[in-house]
């Protein structure tokens, strides 16, 4: 068995948002290597920037532009001729800015990312990043606010959350309008199959990309063989020759080169 076209949608390598690194100029490095670059994450209303702030202040790397709409839309422009679709993780306590952000997303046709991940207590005090994901019906709001502007939406989410049920986040977030659901799987590849199995019939078309851990063949493999679309890798994307190690891995599934029981072979060395 292998992992190919033949299989579902064409697998691609996500650069995965990093909180005060992602910007236009990090995309742009990792252009060579990636089919899509997710900028952030970018706090957009008074909230979730007063909680970007107290991150801040205990030594966290944060985008704290004083315009963040203008922020986006420049950092967007500035990727417009770059061969990597680009994107933008977004945080917010209310969800009118997201669906602003997402009106300048599709200008630019870029992804809007709603951030249900972030764990920081800083921000699931006010509503945003993981709290999102213990309550599904604001995080609908989010996405079908996003994905009315016409953005292509993307949903970042956490496995391995207490109480959370992420099936029922996804079924959730794709019946809102969704056309990503990115998965950092916290050491727990399953996840990645129970959200592909789709026993609702609600993720159809709805593409699953896996993140956390991704370093090479054997990680690839293991998420290819448990359903999922794409990749992702945050880390990585700092350090050039991982990053391309895994563009590489990308490229072997993408060619159905990649047989489903690399998951046997020698593990990688870390990195």
């Amino acid at each position: 068995m292998t992992a190919s076209e033949d299989d579902g949608p064409t697998p691609f390598l996500v650069a995965a948002s990093l909180s005060g690194a992602a910007d236009a100029d990090w995309a742009g490095a990792a252009a060579p290597h990636v089919d899509a670059a997710m900028l952030g994450g970018i706090a957009l209303d008074p909230a979730s920037r007063a909680a970007a702030r107290d991150l801040v202040a205990r030594g966290r790397s944060e985008f704290l532009p004083a315009e963040p709409l203008a922020w986006i839309d420049r950092q967007l422009a500035a990727l417009a001729d770059a061969p990597v679709r680009p994107g933008v993780n977004v945080r917010s306590a209310t969800v009118g800015p997201v669906r602003e952000a997402a009106a300048v997303c599709a200008d630019r046709d870029a992804v809007c990312e709603v951030n249900a991940h972030c764990r920081q207590p800083e921000l699931r005090a006010v509503g945003c990043g993981e709290s999102l994901l213990r309550d599904r019906d604001r995080l609908a709001d989010y996405v079908a606010a996003a994905a009315e502007t016409g953005a292509t939406t993307s949903v970042k989410v956490r496995a391995e959350v207490p109480g959370v049920d992420l099936v029922a986040v996804a079924d959730a977030v794709a019946e809102a309008g969704a056309d990503w659901l990115h998965v950092d799987a916290m050491d727990s590849e399953r996840v990645v199959g129970d959200l592909t199995a789709d026993d609702s019939g609600l993720r159809t078309g709805l593409t699953v990309i896996a993140n956390n851990g991704v370093r090479g063949r054997r990680t690839v493999a293991e998420y290819a063989a448990h359903g999922a679309d794409a990749v992702s890798a945050g880390r990585p994307t700092e350090r050039p020759s991982e990053l391309a190690r895994i563009a590489e891995a990308v490229r072997a599934w993408r060619e159905g080169e990649l047989p489903a029981d690399e998951t046997a072979r020698r593990r990688e060395a870390p990195p």
